[in-house]
């Protein structure tokens, strides 16, 4: 009897589960645990997995506008922890391998494209989503070279798939190769996609790393800007269409701002400790949005081309860090 009791009560919860109205609840829940702070970048990226698998995502049509707003507003934030000195060592020191690392990324994954005979936009989207940064750089060449929607979704579907896997893995490979703060911060700016979970690798490293980190990503980004004018004069298509991550300069004014008018201590604290929570809540956000669907989407070429040219530029950056820099 009282088997039968609980294995109805498991029925019932499960239906109830089922319903839009406790699913919201659920995804709710868990969102604002993650704005606790309590929840670290990985977990939050994890558990918008978990629930959108298991309830789905309530906010999905949202979703995408409120990561791009939020990412940019908590990196800004970001700023107000940093000084003018420490962006442009870590810019200046790191200039030469994100040139090359760029320029490198881009060739092979065309060669790759043609080997492995992917769609030629997908294949040039996914390239400059694992050369520059993910998928800002997809979103912004994607309208040059006038990609479908099919297209441009193959190409993000697995820069996020790979991107995910990078926050857990960077920093356990990290901490066994033993890689300094300023190493991995490099390393973690040149080698993930997305700004986002280059932020949240490095926030689990270090307060040093994540310093380095967001200013040597950031600095690549900026190059969204050329890539998208050559795309541009290559596909015989508009600059007027290429779109640019003013963002940035905003991080560069408050950092300005912050290294000659610096806010009270307690404030410039609290803001970044905010921007950390704010940061927390995208990445589950963006884990909320891999769904089924874009796993099952992808398909097998793209997502090894993807792999193939990470694994190029994960490991010729390492290397570069380990050997090249103090």
């Amino acid at each position: 009897m009282k088997t039968q009791v609980q294995s109805n009560s498991i029925i019932l919860l499960i239906e109830l589960l089922a319903q839009n109205k406790l699913a919201s609840i659920v995804f709710f829940i868990i969102l604002l645990v993650c704005a606790t702070g309590l929840i670290s970048p990985a977990i939050a990226l994890l558990l918008g997995i978990v629930v959108t698998h298991l309830f789905g995502n309530p906010i999905a049509i949202y979703s995408p506008k409120i990561i791009q707003w939020l990412l940019q507003i908590s990196v800004v934030g970001l700023g107000f922890g940093m000084q003018l000195k420490h962006v442009v060592t870590a810019g200046s020191t790191s200039f030469g391998i994100t040139v090359v690392s760029i320029a490198s990324t881009l060739l092979i994954g065309t060669l790759l494209g043609k080997w492995f005979k992917t769609d030629r936009k997908t294949s040039h989207l996914i390239a400059c989503g694992t050369a520059i940064c993910g998928g800002s750089a997809i979103a912004s060449i994607a309208p040059v070279i006038r990609s479908t929607e099919k297209q441009t979704g193959l190409a993000l579907g697995v820069i996020f798939i790979l991107n995910a896997i990078a926050l857990f893995l960077f920093p356990v490979v990290g901490h066994l190769l033993r890689l300094s703060q300023s190493e991995f911060g490099i390393w973690s700016a040149i080698a993930i996609h997305d700004t986002s979970s280059v932020v949240g690798a490095a926030s689990s490293y270090g307060a040093e790393a994540l310093q380095i980190a967001t200013s040597v990503k950031l600095a690549r980004a900026l190059w969204i800007i050329p890539i998208s004018f050559v795309t541009a004069l290559a596909s015989s298509n508009k600059a007027g269409s290429i779109k640019i991550p003013y963002f940035i300069f905003v991080f560069l004014g408050v950092i300005i701002v912050q290294t000659y008018f610096p806010v009270p201590d307690f404030a410039a604290v609290k803001i970044n400790t905010l921007s950390k929570i704010g940061l927390t809540i995208t990445l589950f956000l963006i884990g909320s949005g891999l769904t089924k669907e874009i796993l099952f989407k992808v398909g097998a070429k793209p997502l090894l081309q993807g792999l193939l040219l990470w694994v190029f530029i994960a490991s010729g950056s390492l290397l570069a860090v380990m050997y090249f820099f103090d």
